[in-house]
């Protein structure tokens, strides 16, 4: 099934979610320089993670995140699991999605949208069934349908699901309820890792490779 954008993807969405995401990085870039200077202390240098995600018809972009993982390795070297590189503070950071601020500069930029599939692994992509891969057939987000439908809690394949049901029914209401649902989930603190997870456990590749 081909995308077909609607008039208010084609003309409004865009330029909404530029004036939002500048109208945000002004007036929480208080916020975001105290949290810059807290995550240097409690977890060192770079203050800001960076690493290559799919967006827009799969074309590579930079991701900006606040660190939240040490770089604690094992006696031989090798980088600590996820969970013990996971601090008290980098799971409190996690869990008020305060870690994710600065994808507001890569929504101003154009990298993404304010709502979307969110922007996953790069390795990812050559693991999708063709209906998985159509999450790329918008703009990633800062948060989606799958967020407000359980976030980390629920299985890659439903996460998957819901991103490709939101590229089809893309409305202006539907993006502000979206928006709506993802403040009260993040204020209850819903759905932040997969069960005996620290965060989400990796996508090995869906067992249905035909398209739905």
């Amino acid at each position: 099934m081909m995308h077909k954008q609607g008039f208010y993807e084609k003309y409004i969405k865009r330029p909404q979610d530029f004036i939002c995401a500048s109208f945000a990085l002004i007036v929480l870039s208080p916020m975001m320089i105290i949290l810059a200077i807290i995550v240097k202390i409690k977890l060192g240098s770079p203050v800001i993670f960076i690493q290559d995600r799919p967006g827009k018809d799969g074309k590579v972009f930079k991701l900006y995140k606040f660190r939240s993982m040490t770089d604690a390795k094992d006696k031989n070297g090798k980088i600590l699991p996820d969970k013990d590189r996971l601090p008290t503070f980098g799971q409190k950071l996690r869990s008020t999605s305060l870690d994710e601020l600065p994808e507001l500069i890569n929504i101003w930029k154009g990298d993404m949208a304010i709502v979307g599939p969110r922007p996953l692994l790069v390795q990812y992509m050559e693991r999708y069934s063709p209906h998985q891969a159509r999450r790329h057939e918008v703009r990633p987000g800062f948060t989606g349908l799958a967020q407000v439908r359980g976030r980390n809690s629920i299985s890659w394949e439903e996460k998957f699901d819901w991103d490709v049901q939101y590229v089809d029914h893309i409305t202006f209401l539907g993006d502000w309820k979206i928006i709506i649902e993802t403040i009260k989930t993040v204020l209850k603190h819903e759905g932040i890792s997969a069960v005996g997870e620290a965060t989400m456990s990796e996508f090995m590749g869906s067992a249905v490779r035909d398209d739905k």
